[in-house]
């Protein structure tokens, strides 16, 4: 690990040689060091660029370790699952604070397995089906696989419900959560009845993801209310405008690591008041 100079003296950051060959117990000392320098480092910068994307290459092991645990899935399989991994990594690096004194390690797993699963849900279902429904589905083969072979028939719904420790209307649930596995496509043509032939995609609504927004932003408007006029500017130009901390410095005129403890306090504000109307 060396220290490099620049016209103006010895940069602030470290260069390693080969981040992803550092050993794990090395890796979690770095790691410390790195994230520390990070929080003071001004976003966009060649320094910022550098520590985070050695961040990610220190840590890669981070994701083989949450990806082990899905090796059943296959190598082709399992290499998609350690880039999706990565994404779930990033995210922790881009997320974590210091000030919280948290393990890294125990911070970012959770972030990476969220990732994995999320990848499986979106690419092994069809359509969105709760976690309780997928795992009624398994459920649900097996016990109907088993008792066909001992019945010599097809189960009915309650000898079902008995085996499966389920009530009749969570065996029905279950049956059509299945449906969710497979899909049809929207072009297909379907009859009409008197009208002749339609296709699904006549049938079928728009969602707007957007409604889902609507609850939350319901509960955050009066927090929002409270604060005073250079509070809301700070908060419309970091996550409406999308501007860099240093960017909102610059329009205040303050320093980048001021916007981020100004930042810092908001947002602990916000989410103390949210938690507390929730």
């Amino acid at each position: 690990m060396t220290a490099t100079k620049t016209g103006t003296g010895v940069r602030q950051i470290e260069e390693i040689a080969n981040p992803s060959q550092i050993a794990p117990k090395d890796a979690r000392e770095l790691t410390r060091h790195f994230l520390g320098r990070l929080a003071h480092l001004e976003e966009g910068t060649p320094d910022h660029q550098y520590a985070r994307n050695t961040l990610i290459e220190m840590n890669i092991s981070l994701v083989r370790y949450a990806a082990s645990r899905f090796r059943s899935r296959g190598p082709e399989e399992m290499e998609d699952i350690v880039q999706v991994g990565v994404i779930g990594l990033i995210k922790a690096i881009d997320r974590f604070e210091v000030s919280r004194e948290v393990e890294f390690t125990s911070f970012s797993i959770p972030y990476i397995v969220g990732e994995i699963k999320r990848f499986f849900r979106d690419t092994s279902w069809a359509v969105h089906v709760p976690r309780r429904l997928q795992e009624a589905r398994v459920q649900l083969a097996r016990a109907t696989e088993e008792l066909s072979t001992r019945l010599g028939r097809t189960p009915t719904v309650a000898e079902l419900s008995q085996l499966m420790s389920l009530t009749e209307n969570e065996v029905v649930e279950a049956r059509l959560a299945s449906n969710g596995y497979n899909s049809s496509s929207l072009d297909a043509a379907i009859s009409a009845g008197d009208e002749g032939e339609s296709v699904l995609a006549d049938f079928i609504g728009c969602e707007d993801g957007a409604l889902e927004l609507v609850e939350d932003f319901h509960a955050l408007a009066p927090l929002l209310a409270e604060l005073d006029e250079r509070e809301r500017l700070i908060i419309h130009l970091r996550f409406v405008e999308e501007r860099t901390q240093a960017e909102i410095g610059e329009r205040l005129g303050v320093s980048q690591m001021h916007v981020s403890r100004l930042l810092s306090r908001l947002l602990a504000r916000l989410r103390e008041g949210l938690l507390t109307t929730g």
